[in-house]
């Protein structure tokens, strides 16, 4: 299933949460924390200014970002995968 994002709004896929401690230590299921970091998989065209001109996001397909905790809205695709939909000023990093 093909979901193609509106305006400043960009589809995240998040990354796994951490299965193990730097320490070694294996974290069980309900210890894990949302996770917080995501690849763009769609970008929609931009944001639409009062004076009714497009500003192109500064995220494209295929970035890793960082974003807030409890940022975007979660859906599942036809494939059961679970993604976030978020407008771009929830993304607080792009790791280069």
């Amino acid at each position: 299933m093909k979901i193609q994002p509106l305006a400043d709004r960009i589809l995240v896929k998040p990354l796994e949460a951490e299965e193990k401690t730097k320490g070694g230590i294996v974290l069980p299921d309900t210890a894990k924390e949302k996770p917080q970091e995501g690849q763009v998989l769609a970008v929609g065209k931009g944001k639409i200014l009062d004076n009714g001109n497009v500003q192109a996001l500064e995220v494209k397909e295929g970035d890793r970002v960082l974003y807030g905790k409890y940022s975007g809205s979660e859906i599942q695709t036809k494939d059961g995968e679970d993604v976030l939909i978020m407008r771009e000023e929830d993304v607080l990093a792009i790791i280069k």
